[in-house]
């Protein structure tokens, strides 16, 4: 062993333990190649890390804040097991320092390697990521650092939720966008302690799982730009710096160790009031872009295995985003399998929607794969066995696997069917008819319907996750406010953005002070609410959907870090109305399984799901009706009673009269819900009050109306 008057040589260290060399001043020696990245021990910080092209690896030492490195380290080659270095440096205090690394290799981008020895690396496994802790700053003249984390957060006795994918009810939100507004009334505004100041707002709605948007390490500075005298940034999130570490400018103040505590708490908390927390995730891509791209992690430690190339070393597209990660190689499935077991064990996440997720199931040459070993090995990971999880099952290369996506049993889907035919009908294109029917009832053909194997967190129809609106398209009070999308700001000449939408303005483009023109917006609203909490799947909206926020019109709010994307709170008080029939509609969804899930048969012998004509003894829908109604049927065990709901939509711009399911006296219908009111501005009624109806029901022009059948008087 070398001699050194190092100050470390002082120190007692066992035998087991002794340093083997000195590199750059500190006592080394070969680390523990099992531990990823960086960890915190008692002695001092173990460096793992791997290549497989690469031919020599240098960790960078930096003093917090500084660009330049105070020590180098290069990994001896005797330090490496296979593809993995690993190095044990004594005496380092975890939250001293940043690191980063430097790789050289074969620079042949024709056959798809990029390494360049000069260029400073992040760790893929960084938990605390430095260069950008201010929101739109990124720091001048600074790579990308990684900060060691040593996890002290007390979780204390809380144990995993057992809500299953049935009882959902998601709320996607953007954390930035949620509070951002100064009317939102938080001290906190734009983070994660400014939504843990709102959870009082989220239980008072009703809604049991909040769907965050990427809150990974995220460039927002990418591609930032200016239009008419504003700022655009990629506000949304979609690409991805870092896999394992929360956005550091999400905090409300710039945590000294960035270990990730204010994110914890607000999980925590939300925990605490019965709110799941699910993570919208990329892995398609990431912020490194293509060719023409920065070099910050993947490119320059191993291009070719991180990224999807073509033969001449391009880079495939699929995401739309300049890149796609290849993430059926090994190496990359299992850095997708490691973050997502660290983030439910160390943040608790309670599920993931994966952005683009057809994409998880693509060959290294960018073909489907018909069992992609991703996918299964995240559907029976058993650290992950109770954890949500949801794919966005389209990619933008074209592959659309809604229904079909691999491992169905275990994987939910954004149903994206359900928002485009239960839009049309509601809008009044009545060739939508059956199809919206049978989304309503579950997209049987899709998910199995009534199919069920004991365990409906992932059987049946509880794989369908309905939405009429979300992150993407309209809100819904744009949905029936605007012909067209109006994406001017944006910059791109009104290009972007889907032109399906689907939408209606109800008779004036954009805001207008008929009442006439409001009255039947806000109808179609509640029209669409009613039918999203009456229908089998899991409902989610979109945050601020509820009280009737605008985007102006704008479908594509990727880039809009101001008004256009915040919340305006005041809505709330504005449409108080609004919002008091939502939270009605989630309360009335809790209270009758029977539109969760297929209950026993119900004692009256009404069949457990059926589509009924105007006339609900015509259970055979014309292919153009503009009005139909469904049952739902079964016995609640837990209330010792039949649990029967009956919804009835029509579209048609004329009174319409139904009749309700004849159950020859033994069941009375009452009236819960009627969109188009009773004439004094009452939408919604107590069920212990609620009017009983015999025989038929006056359906007004555009309007839905729910009723429950009772043995008699309700109660």
């Amino acid at each position: 062993m070398e001699s050194s008057p190092h100050r470390y040589e002082q120190m007692d260290y066992s035998v087991s333990i002794r340093p083997m060399d000195i590199i750059a001043g500190y006592p080394v020696r070969p680390g523990f190649y099992d531990m990823n990245g960086a960890t915190s021990l008692a002695i001092g910080v173990n460096f793992t890390f791997y290549t497989i092209q690469g031919t020599r690896v240098e960790l960078l030492l930096f003093r917090r804040g500084e660009s330049e490195p105070f020590a180098v380290l290069p990994f001896p080659e005797k330090y490496k097991i296979g593809n993995v270095y690993s190095m044990l440096v004594f005496g380092l205090q975890h939250d001293e320092f940043e690191y980063a690394y430097r790789v050289d290799g074969p620079w042949d981008p024709a056959k798809g390697h990029r390494f360049d020895k000069s260029k400073v690396l992040l760790d893929p496994y960084a938990k605390a990521v430095t260069g950008q802790g201010v929101w739109g700053v990124r720091e001048t003249g600074t790579d990308y650092h990684a900060r060691v984390v040593r996890d002290t957060f007390e979780w204390g006795d809380m144990p995993q939720s057992t809500k299953k994918m049935s009882e959902l009810i998601i709320y996607e939100l953007h954390v930035r966008g949620f509070t951002m507004h100064e009317s939102s009334g938080v001290r906190h505004r734009g983070t994660f302690a400014g939504l843990v100041e709102k959870i009082p707002y989220l239980k008072e709605l009703g809604v049991n799982a909040v769907e965050l948007m990427p809150i990974f390490e995220f460039d927002e500075t990418v591609n930032a730009r200016q239009v008419n005298g504003k700022r655009l940034l990629e506000y949304w999130g979609y690409n991805p710096v870092c896999f394992f570490a929360p956005n550091t400018s999400y905090a409300s103040t710039r945590e000294h160790h960035r270990e990730g505590t204010e994110l914890k708490m607000l999980i925590k908390e939300l925990h605490d009031n019965g709110i799941e927390v699910i993570l919208d995730v990329v892995f398609n891509h990431t912020a490194e872009g293509n060719e023409s791209g920065s070099t910050f992690c993947f490119k320059g430690i191993d291009n070719k295995i991180y990224y999807m190339l073509t033969p001449e070393g391009y880079y495939y597209n699929f995401s739309g985003c300049g890149n796609t990660l290849n993430c059926n190689q090994p190496v990359v499935r299992s850095l997708i399998l490691d973050c997502l077991r660290y983030w439910t064990i160390s943040y608790r996440v309670d599920g993931f929607r994966f952005d683009l997720a057809s994409i998880l199931g693509r060959n290294e040459d960018g073909s489907p794969l018909n069992e992609p070993p991703l996918l299964e090995a995240l559907a029976y990971d058993p650290v992950l066995g109770n954890v949500k999880l949801i794919a966005e099952a389209w990619d933008a290369g074209g592959l659309y696997q809604v229904g079909k996506f691999p491992a169905s049993k275990r994987w939910a889907e954004w149903n994206g069917r359900y928002r485009d035919t239960v839009r049309g009908f509601l809008k009044g294109e009545n060739w939508h008819s059956w199809e919206a029917a049978w989304s309503i009832c579950g997209s049987g053909d899709m998910y199995g319907g009534f199919y069920s194997d004991g365990n409906d967190n992932y059987a049946g129809y509880n794989s369908c996750v309905n939405f009429l609106t979300c992150h993407d398209g309209f809100t819904m009070y744009d949905l029936y406010s605007y012909n067209e999308k109006h994406n001017e700001a944006n910059g791109w000449n009104n290009t972007d953005g889907s032109n399906d939408n689907r939408s209606w303005n109800c008779g004036a483009e954009g805001e207008t002070d008929d009442p006439q023109v409001l009255g039947l917006r806000y109808r179609m609203i509640r029209n669409a609410f009613a039918v999203l909490m009456c229908s089998r799947g899991t409902p989610m909206f979109l945050a601020g959907d509820e009280f009737g926020n605008t985007q102006f019109g704008n479908n594509n709010a990727y880039c809009q870090d101001n008004e256009i994307s915040w919340l305006d709170w005041s809505y709330l008080e504005k449409n108080r109305e609004l919002f008091e029939f939502v939270k009605y509609m989630i309360a009335f969804r809790k209270r009758h399984p029977v539109i969760r899930k297929k209950l026993p048969d119900a004692i009256c012998g009404m069949p457990a799901m059926h589509a009924h004509d105007v006339a609900a003894e015509i259970t055979n829908l014309p292919p153009d009706t503009r009005t139909f109604g469904i049952s739902f049927a079964g016995y609640d065990k837990e209330k010792g009673t039949d649990d029967l709901v009956y919804l009835a939509v029509n579209t048609y711009w004329e009174d319409v009269a139904i009749t309700l399911p004849n159950t020859h006296s033994r069941i009375k219908w009452y009236l819960c819900v009627n969109t188009s009111g009773d004439g004094n501005g009452q939408y919604c009624f107590d069920e212990r009050q609620a009017v009983h109806v015999v025989g038929s029901f006056l359906m007004r022009p555009r309007s839905v109306a729910v009723f429950i059948g009772k043995r008699g008087r309700y109660g």
